[in-house]
């Protein structure tokens, strides 16, 4: 089964978008229910993704400078820089380009993760990473906003939710998962549990991708004619970062594992965390929220479909920097 599960995994993940949308279509009513879903979904599945690999491996990567200073320069020097010059394009509706800096000015720290190990990334570096990305990204986005949206941008914004999700989707799984692996070297239940849960990775992925999609579909349709302009955006940008996610990773002499775990970190934006965040603005920027999850959409889509590219067809484009 679980063989039958990772040869057809990429078709499962886009039949679960596909499907979800359907849903939120036709059934906008659950979407408030679906959305209660996705963090205890989330949880699930970055537990079942932490317990894949020893973590003797995440100590030496909290060792690896070279790639966190890679890491940094991409998401906070070269991804603004993009950001700014694809935002130009919504510039003169205030409400979707505040939601577009909110979602694309933030760095993912939670299902990148997951998206990184069924690529083929080296996740465990970006599992140490995700405190340094989430403390700058809390102190860099402010002044991000300021430069690129002027001061209404940044007022009124509660960034408690950032702290939460560190919280909820990272230090509470990751440390589930170490005294899971710690329980195992002693007790047979945690050891069926880590097998387990490693033949669940691919239909947690599943439930969540359908659950985020079907959960934010139906409000994304309703506006669809005011958010069209972003879709052009959100699929430049995802085709532009992992380009320059490997530059990056050439330029620092990174191996083909760490090499993918950075095109997928510039690529993979923050968006569940930072939609609490759009979602405390103004009446008056009210598409912003909506801004954030098009993205989502659209992110999810280009995440499957780089997996696609990294496992089947993509070894020459991540091959290790000569």
């Amino acid at each position: 089964m679980t063989t039958f599960l990772e040869r057809h995994q990429i078709a499962l993940y886009l039949a679960a978008i596909a499907v979800g949308g359907l849903v939120g279509f036709l059934v906008p009513r659950a979407a408030d229910g679906l959305e209660l879903a996705i963090n205890p979904s989330l949880i699930a599945l970055l537990y079942a993704t932490f317990l894949g690999v020893p973590f003797n491996r995440l100590r030496a990567a909290f060792a690896d400078r070279r790639f966190l200073l890679t890491l940094l320069v991409l998401n906070f020097a070269i991804a603004p820089a993009v950001v700014f010059a694809l935002s130009r394009f919504v510039a003169h509706d205030e409400a979707l380009l505040i939601g577009l800096l909110l979602v694309l000015l933030a760095p993912c720290v939670d299902y990148v993760i997951v998206f990184t190990r069924l690529a083929g990334g080296d996740w465990a570096r970006l599992l140490a990473a995700a405190p340094s990305l989430m403390l700058v990204q809390l102190l860099l986005l402010p002044v991000y906003l300021l430069a690129f949206a002027g001061s209404r941008a940044v007022t009124g914004i509660d960034w408690q939710p950032f702290a939460e999700a560190f919280v909820l989707l990272i230090v509470l799984p990751l440390g589930l998962s170490i005294a899971t692996q710690w329980l195992a070297t002693s007790k047979a239940w945690a050891r069926r549990i880590m097998g387990g849960m490693e033949a669940l990775m691919i239909p947690l992925m599943v439930v969540t991708l359908f659950t985020v999609v079907a959960s934010q579909f139906g409000s994304v349709a309703d506006r669809i004619g005011d958010l069209v302009p972003l879709i052009p955006i959100y699929a430049a940008f995802a085709a532009l970062m992992p380009v320059l996610g490997f530059a990056a990773a050439r330029v620092a002499r990174q191996e083909r594992a760490p090499a993918i775990a950075l095109a997928m970190s510039g690529t993979t934006r923050n968006s569940l965390v930072v939609l609490p965040l759009a979602l405390a603005l103004p009446p008056a920027l009210g598409l912003a929220p909506l801004a954030v999850v098009t993205q989502t959409l659209v992110e999810l889509i280009a995440m499957v479909a780089l997996v696609r590219i990294f496992t089947r067809g993509g070894r020459s484009l991540a091959a290790k920097p000569s």
